[in-house]
């Protein structure tokens, strides 16, 4: 029983979904203290106020609490914004970029079966015209 447990924790999925989730973990309290503590007074320098959790209306003695909610909306566009250009934009910079797929060499006569050059017009071993 041990051993099934021990050849399942070392196949190589479940490391490196272990070793993903606490990377991302760490990363995103990088973004979040990026947004939080640079970005958000940014903003507050610039256009005033930043926190909206005060905005409410009432009806029938209920209390809608919107401003929670642009508050939620504001800091998730702009961790997306902080991920895109200081993560996406600078490892599509350094990957490099794979080169587009060739199309097949070789495809399959539909008279005979027979393997010939994609490009062929006729095939080789039954001579029935081919589609190019």
């Amino acid at each position: 029983m041990l051993q099934g447990f021990k050849a399942f924790i070392l196949r190589g999925n479940v490391v490196d979904l272990a070793v993903a989730v606490v990377i991302g973990g760490a990363f995103g309290a990088i973004v979040t203290a990026l947004v939080k503590d640079l970005i958000t007074p940014l903003i507050a320098a610039i256009v005033g106020k930043p926190d909206f959790s005060a905005l409410t209306f009432e009806i029938n003695n209920s209390k809608f609490l919107y401003g929670d909610f642009i508050n939620s909306v504001v800091s998730f566009l702009l961790i997306a914004t902080a991920v895109y250009f200081f993560v996406v934009v600078p490892l599509q910079h350094l990957l490099p970029k794979k080169a587009e797929e060739a199309p097949p060499a070789l495809k399959d006569c539909p008279e005979c079966l027979t393997s010939i050059p994609a490009a062929a017009k006729r095939c080789s071993a039954c001579t029935s015209p081919q589609a190019v």
